[in-house]
Parts: C-alpha cells; structure tokens; sequence
C-alpha cells in the first residue's frame, strides 16, 4: 500500500463531493478516475477495490452528515439549557460564545450584549466552563448572503453544525450549577487564562503576536495589521501551521533527548501531548492537519517494524481521516489551503524543490510552490491573490521560524517562571515587530501586484486546478525544451479568466443589497465601463470607548468591495455619487481606497455635505478628477446612452430634490435612476420632459410616500421597479402607498429587502431579470 494512500484519498474526496455537492457529475468523474487508475497507474485489482470501497465509505459519511445536519431544536423554544464549549468572545459591548443545549443536544449560538464597562472587565475574568447555566433569550436564525461573493453566514455555521443564533438579555451566569469538570473544558479554560496571561503581562504588539503563535488566537490582533498580512499573502504566518508544529515538537524532542531522556519514551510522550496541544491551539484545521500528520510520522517511528509511510501518505491518512469525523470541513478555506499547499510541498520536494541547493532560490521556489497550489482556492474564497506573496514569504518565513517562535515562547517561559521578564529582550522584540509592521503596511499598498480576476465558476476552478497539476507536471521535467510549455502554461494560468471576461458580449446591471441605502453597478459588454452609482453607507454614532467593536461592520469595504472584487472589478470608470447623505455615498471612502476611480461625478449644488467634501479630499490625494454634473450634461457608449436630467447647475435646495438623476438607454431598456428624488424633483423633471417614458424606475427614496408621485408614475409608466431598503428598516421602506401605487401600473416590483440583489444581465438589446434570493 506504501505510495498509494494519496489515490486513496482523491477517492474519499471524491465521495464526500457527491453526496454533498452535486451526485451525478461527481460519480462520473469519480467513475472516470477508477478507469485512470486502472488504464493508466496500472493499479492492481486489490489497490482498485480498496479506492472503489473508499470512495462508498465516504459517499456513506458524506451522505450521513447531509442528513444530519439540520436542527431539532423547535423554533418556539425560549428556554435553554447551556454548556458552554468554547471562549468567549467579547468584542465591544457584545459578547459571543458556542454552547450545546443539553436538552436536545445541539451547539447554539449565544449573543449577549454587555450592560457596563465593569461587567465586561467582570466577563473577562470569568470561567465559563464546568458550568451547566438555564438561560432565556430568542432564537433567530443566522443571516444568509443577499449578494453574489458575499460571505454566507449561515453557511458557516451550519459547516459547524451551528443553526440558530440566541439573542439573550439576561446574565449568561447568574442561574448556573456547577459539574464535574472534563479534561477538554480543563484544557479550553487554560487555553483562555493563557491568553489573558499574555494581554495582562506584556505590550499590546508582543501580546497579540504571542497568542496568535502559541495558543491560535487573533483575535488580539489590530484588524488594520490582520488586513496587511491579507493583502500580501503571508496571513498563513499567523495560524499555527505544520511548520510551527514541526520546529516546537522538534525542539520539545531535542531538550528532551538532551535532559536524558530515551527518544522510545519522547515519542510516545510526543503521541500523548499532541491532542493536548490541538486543543491548546484553538484546533484549527491547519493545527488539526500539522498533529494528525506528525502523529502518524511519531507511529512509525515507534512500530517501525510493522509501519512504513512515505511523507505523501502521512498527509493523505490525516486527510481522510480528518473528513471521516468531520466531512462539511472540505469547505473550510483553512481546510483546503492547508492541505492543498503542504501536498504540493511535498509533492514537489523530491522532484522539483530538490533540484535546487542554495537556500535562497529554495525559498523562492518554495513560496512560488506554495502560491499555485493555494491559488484556486484564495480567488474563490478571498477573489485575489497577492503576487508580492511570493517575496513576503521569503522575507518573513524565516522572521517567524527562527526568531518570532522560539523567542515569544522563551519570553512567554520566561513570564510563566520567573514573574518578570528582561526589558532587553521586551525592547527587542517591540522593535522587530513594529519594523515588520511597517513593512507589512508598505507591502500591501503595492495593489498593482494583486491578480484579481474574479470569484471562478464551478468550471473555472477545475480550469485553474487543471492547469496548476499540468505546471507541476512540466516543471518535473528535465527536458529544456519543455520550457516553452511551461512559460505558456504559466501566462494561460492567469489569462483565461481575465480574458474571458473582458471579451464577454454580456453587460449587467445590478441594484446591489446594501441593506438601508443604494448602490447600483452598470457594467458594459466587452468591459466598455464600470459605473457604480452610490456605494450605501453606515450611520456611525458616537460610543464610549469600552463599546467600540475592533472593526465595525462598513457598507463600502465589507459588501460593495467584496462584491466587485468577486466580479473581477477593480476599475471604475465613473463613481456617481447622487447626492451628499451617508446611506447613499458613506462607502465611497473604501471604494477610492480599494480600487482603481478614474473618475467622480457629484450633482452641481452649491452646498456641499461634510461627507462629500471629505471624498473631495481623498480624491485629490489620489489624483482623481472630481466633476460636478447637471441637468443637460450626458456621455454614450456605443449604442448605450445616459443623460442626466436633474438637478440644474448651482442647485441651492433640497438635498434630495437636487439628487443627481440619470436617464439611461442600456440593455434595450430606458432606466430612471434618481437617488433620493423627491415628488418635487419628480414634478420639475416632468416639466422639462413631458413625454418621458421609462422601462425601469429605481424608486426615488427607498419607496419612502415623499416620491413616486401618482402623476409622475402614470406619467412614466414603468414596467419593471427596483426598490433599495433594508430588511425591515426602521422607516416602513417601502411605504404600503408607493407599492399599491405601482401595482395600479401593473409594475413588476423587486425588492433588496425580499430579493437581495436584483441583477439584469443583457446581450445587445434583449436581458432577463434576476434576484439573488429566490
């Protein structure tokens, strides 16, 4: 069986793929790959039978968990009987943790918010394991994705067996028993008490570097720096890996060889103390993946005699047998970057990083290894991948083996043993880590070096995977004539998609969900133009500091962002900006920051909003042109026509009545696109245009009754309405007349509030509508 395991476990994969993806094509694949083995590895008919029961056995496991992955808990339930499993976390006045109902058995959600600052600093230090807590609070079901690439909340949590969220008001420890404590919630609370030790004892820099390290947590970290390490590619360094396992087992195994003892009686210490450590780490997946892989090595060692695994067995074992108890975490990015990298590593040790002896070009190739094995998996997930990647790992791989892990641990040793720790080695480190810091934030402003194609397809990831073995297949090789195919692999790599989506005849134009607030995006075929109108934007009021979340929620960087990104989109031709209120351009600051504007368009008034003039400022710093438009002014695109048509120039009036309103000819439709327009703009409008007619109104002020007149919607007669407001929005948007005013017209309403993002997708002059929910 030696060298077979990794057929072994492309099996399991593919079993756990059909039962909980899509059946049909993945048994034909899977069919396909046995006809592969057979024809082509020359598999013995033995080895073929194990990977046909392999790939049943987990077709079985993955149907299983299908079918148990719902809740039994009833909807009505109020009443809860809570043990909590995990740490809380507590961020702001909110305080999150995991807990199961004893009752029915199943992990829960708990939300609490916090009352005071004392209470917080109380929480803070409070155990809540070996506790059995009755609490009363209201089940709320996660919130869903209401945007193409966004993040599916729901979906993560039910991967976490998690299906309901309750919102509790009272004490999480005032009705509480206790019981007898188990080993696992021992080894959590010391988990949690370490990490406390590390904020209490040593500078905010060292402290959340160190627990990030030694116990798994960043939750220390300054969102600012976590985003850094994101955007150059290095955030790996952050997550206790197989190389953070590796170096402290290995000076763990080194100390105690030389203190005495036998290396019979390390290893099977080493065997013991590994699911310990799992847990002390946070148990992550590439934590989980790092131990099973070094236990099934430490067995070997052991039963030497009877056990022999090649390094690409270790990996495959661990593999399988990681989604034998838990198979939804196949779609866990950790999950699949972890696995997918170290397999290439190794993979590619003996044929390709073995060719090269000096130390640096071996890093180079590493990294470069690593980057095209993760490389499907970061644009799916995250929609890019940082090219400066590729030196940052070069740069800071080393940092954090040789000098941030073993020193941080020696300090952490040091704290634990003595109570103090020197102000020499403090000082040292506070200035390494803020050098590196700094260095980190340069790093990330190099965005040209960002491959930002877009979120692939179901067909483009096997594209992208295909294409990668197909690179490593080549660079294996020997043969210098080889090189032209490799080189024209490498461009094919990171041309397709790019490529197929400039040439594309199909533009679009979306009313994205922003929740209470508008942002529409009109893409042209070919890639003509990028035109987002308005980005929402969050209302921000003042706090007390003890409140403040790390990183709030921001329309602009946290969904309009992402949902460009995840298009491929990182050029906008013209951000139009109707009008100064924060709900309709309070996320324009992150879309200047984030992509490329070529160009901003606010209405000619004479009174500017504090909001507009500070994106005045930004796009002055970045040398973008500001252009002030009025009624008369209009631009064309081939056969796709826009006119503006409000306010006149120097406008003076009300801000929504003065809301920069377009006319478009787009998609063989006419649009009316007019911000927060006001009846009084309606009435002006008509005025000037008395026989416009439109296809498609976008509903002046999220449906509010101060728009959309009777005269104005008899007038224009739209056949289809598209209406911006949040779910269940404190204002009643939209208003019960505005919509019995549009189905008197027999007008085809869509909703952001009921349908998430309303996309029309158009092919010369003919499209079709779509909503994102269904």
């Amino acid at each position: 069986m030696n060298g077979k395991y990794l057929y072994f476990a492309l099996a399991a994969l593919l079993g756990v793929l059909t039962a909980l993806v899509t059946f049909l094509p993945f048994l034909l694949l899977a069919i396909f790959y046995f006809c592969i083995l057979y024809t082509y590895k020359r598999f013995k008919k033995v080895h073929l039978v194990v990977s046909i029961g392999v790939f049943i056995l987990f077709l079985g496991v993955g149907h299983r968990a299908e079918l148990f992955n719902k809740t039994i808990i009833p909807e009505s339930t109020s009443t809860f009987n809570l043990e909590y499993t995990q740490l809380p976390k507590i961020d702001g006045a909110l305080l999150q943790i995991e807990a199961i109902d004893i009752t029915f058995k199943e992990k829960l959600l708990i939300r609490y918010p916090i009352k005071s600052k004392l209470e917080k600093e109380n929480l803070i230090q409070q155990n809540f394991f070996q506790r059995q807590c009755r609490v009363s609070g209201t089940m709320t079901k996660p919130k869903i994705a209401k945007n193409p690439n966004a993040f599916d909340y729901r979906h993560y949590l039910a991967a976490r067996n998690i299906y309901w969220i309750v919102e509790v008001n009272m004490s999480l420890l005032k009705d509480c028993t206790k019981v007898k404590p188990s080993f696992l919630s021992l080894l959590k609370q010391l988990r949690y008490t370490g990490i406390l030790f590390l904020e209490k004892h040593f500078p905010a820099d060292i402290a959340s570097l160190s627990a990030a390290l030694i116990f798994g947590d960043r939750t220390l970290l300054d969102p600012n720096l976590l985003s850094d390490y994101q955007q150059t590619g290095i955030v790996h360094l952050l997550a206790i890996s197989g190389l953070h396992v590796s170096l402290l087992i290995g000076m763990f195994f080194y100390l105690g060889i030389r203190f005495g003892m036998t290396r019979e009686y390390m290893t099977v210490l080493l065997l013991v103390l590994l699911p310990v450590y799992v847990v002390l780490t946070g148990a992550s997946p590439s934590v989980i993946r790092a131990a099973l892989m070094i236990f099934l090595v430490l067995l070997t060692i052991k039963f030497k005699a009877y056990i022999k695994l090649m390094p690409i067995d270790a990996i495959s074992l661990a593999f399988m047998l990681y989604l034998f108890v838990s198979p939804t975490v196949l779609f866990d990015a950790g999950f699949q970057l972890s696995f997918s990298v170290s397999g290439a590593i190794i993979l590619a040790a003996p044929h390709i990083l073995g060719r090269y002896k000096d130390y640096g070009l071996k890093m180079l190739v590493t990294s470069i290894t690593a980057q095209l094995a993760a490389l499907p998996f970061l644009l799916y997930h995250f929609f890019e991948l940082s090219l400066i990647g590729i030196l940052a790992n070069m740069l800071y791989i080393p940092l954090f083996s040789f000098i941030y892990l073993p020193g941080l641990y020696l300090l952490f040793i040091i704290q634990l043993l003595f109570g103090t720790s020197p102000d020499i080695i403090i000082q040292f480190f506070l200035k390494t880590i803020n050098l590196s810091n700094e260095m980190i934030a340069h790093l990330s402003d190099f965005r040209f070096l960002s491959f930002i194609p877009g979120r692939p397809n179901s067909w483009e990831m096997f594209i992208y995977i295909g294409i990668t073995f197909f690179i490593f297949y080549l660079w294996e090789l020997k043969d210098p004539r080889k090189q032209i195919h490799l080189l024209t692999a490498i461009i094919v790599l990171f041309a397709f998609q790019p490529i197929c989506s400039r040439f594309s005849p199909v533009g679009e134009v979306t009313m994205i969900d922003v929740g209470q607030g508008d942002s529409i995006l009109i893409h042209l075929p070919h890639d003509k133009g990028n035109y987002l109108i308005d980005t929402g934007g969050t209302m921000s009021f003042h706090e007390e500091p003890w409140r403040r979340r790390t990183k709030p929620y921001e329309v602009g960087r946290d969904t309009v962002v992402p949902f460009l990104k995840g298009k491929g989109i990182t050029r906008i031709d013209k951000l139009i900006l109707t009008h100064g209120d924060m709900d309709h351009i309070g996320g324009s600051l992150s879309i200047i920051e984030a992509l490329d504007v070529k160009e901003i368009i606010l209405p000619a008034v004479i009174e500017s909003s504090e909001t507009e003039r500070e994106i005045i400022i930004a796009a002055d710093k970045k040398g973008i042109p500001v252009i002030r438009s009025a009624a008369g002014d209009r631009w064309s695109v081939g056969e796709n026509q826009f006119y503006i048509v409000n306010p006149k120039r120097n406008y003076s009036g009300e801000r929504n009545s003065g809301s920069l309103t377009i006319v478009a000819y787009l998609g063989g439709l006419s649009w009316f696109l007019g911000g927060d327009l006001d009846q009084a703009g309606e009435e002006k409008i008509l005025k000037s245009y008395p026989h416009l007619t439109v296809d498609v109104l976008k509903a002046g002020h999220h449906g509010s009754k101060t728009s959309s007149a009777d005269g104005f919607i008899r007038q224009i007669k739209p056949k289809i309405a598209l209406i911006s407001a949040g779910e269940k929005n404190r204002f009643g948007h939209p208003h019960n007349e505005v919509l019995k005013k549009l189905e008197q017209q027999h007008t085809k309403i869509y909703r952001t509030d009921l349908n998430g993002a309303v996309t029309y997708r158009f092919y010369h002059r003919k499209g079709t509508f779509s909503t994102y929910l269904p």
